[in-house]
């Protein structure tokens, strides 16, 4: 089953669900323009995402989804709020949706979680969900450690459910290289975060138009919980102090608020600017329908023009 017809959209494009960031408006607008827009629930409780859902609803009559992070401490009220709005698509992180996955297929919901490594991704498919999400670590925020070329085509061998792509695509070239190592559709974040309806602070999209290919560093690494995000005052001095072996609460006391302070504040210095590796590749603010329509088009003319031998 093609991914189009698996979640009843025009293009085979999913917008990552990316927390304080993947709001209403970034979704809905995907959704409209073909694609299938996913609200970003990280760090939210049962009345927001509420909120958020119905909000949704009121801009687009399309299907669209809801990302669940299943670290979160509220995540039992917010799978109950996801089946009682009657939202079509989860995406799952940071966990297993095992607890939820009966609640969620009564409910007629499709479930597809976002997997770093082929062990978890057969372990997925155990569970009975229906699709798979292969994210490579060029992709902003939290990363495993393979990248998407190497991940996807072993992930495609390794369960039999639809893949979806994600890591490092920003334009057609990256949409036909996910197809031709197995893909059914792609996931794409950071250039979502250049669209006009995306709600991040000005400062936050100029940051990500200005970064060159080597502007990304991972950091977490060495307390397990790594995360790509634009070099800045913030990130060298969490890695110096990694370097110095300090704690992991340490750590994570110099990160609290920082995504929201770059996202809302616009503070991309002290702020997480969590960004991909793709950002090197943006130079424009564009609609979202424009980002879809020139990304499927540039596919189609990269397909065209493509020459093996």
């Amino acid at each position: 089953m093609s991914l189009t017809t698996l979640l009843n959209i025009k293009y085979p494009i999913i917008q990552g669900g990316m927390a304080n960031i993947s709001l209403a408006e970034l979704a809905a607008a995907v959704s409209n323009a073909g694609g299938l827009g996913i609200i970003g629930s990280g760090g939210w409780d049962a009345d927001r995402l509420k909120s958020e859902i119905r909000k949704c609803k009121e801009l687009t009559d399309k299907p669209f989804g809801v990302n669940l992070m299943l670290m979160n401490p509220h995540c039992d009220d917010l799978a109950k709020v996801i089946v009682e709005e009657g939202v079509k698509v989860v995406t799952t992180g940071a966990g297993s949706p095992g607890p939820y996955i009966t609640m969620f297929k009564e409910a007629g919901i499709k479930i597809i979680p976002v997997v770093p490594s082929v062990a978890l991704a057969k372990r997925m498919a155990r569970l009975g969900v229906d699709a798979i999400i292969a994210e490579g670590n060029e992709s902003g925020g939290h990363v495993g450690e393979l990248t998407t070329m190497a991940l996807l085509p072993q992930v495609v061998d390794a369960v039999d459910l639809p893949v979806i792509a994600a890591g490092g695509i920003a334009d057609g070239r990256g949409f036909i290289a996910a197809m031709a190592l197995g893909a059914c559709g792609v996931q794409i974040g950071t250039r979502f975060l250049t669209a006009k309806e995306c709600p991040v602070h000005d400062n936050y999209k100029q940051a990500i138009l200005k970064a060159k290919d080597t502007d990304t560093v991972v950091t977490g690494r060495s307390v397990g919980v790594p995360v790509r995000c634009l070099k800045n005052s913030m990130t060298r001095e969490y890695i110096a102090l990694e370097k110095q072996g300090v704690s992991a609460e340490e750590l994570e006391y110099l990160t609290l608020g920082s995504l929201r302070k770059a996202v809302l504040e616009g503070d991309t210095k002290g702020g997480s600017v969590m960004v991909g590796q793709v950002a090197g590749m943006l130079s424009q603010v564009q609609t979202v329908s424009e980002i879809i329509e020139d990304i499927y088009n540039h596919a189609s003319t990269v397909s065209q023009n493509l020459k093996i031998g």
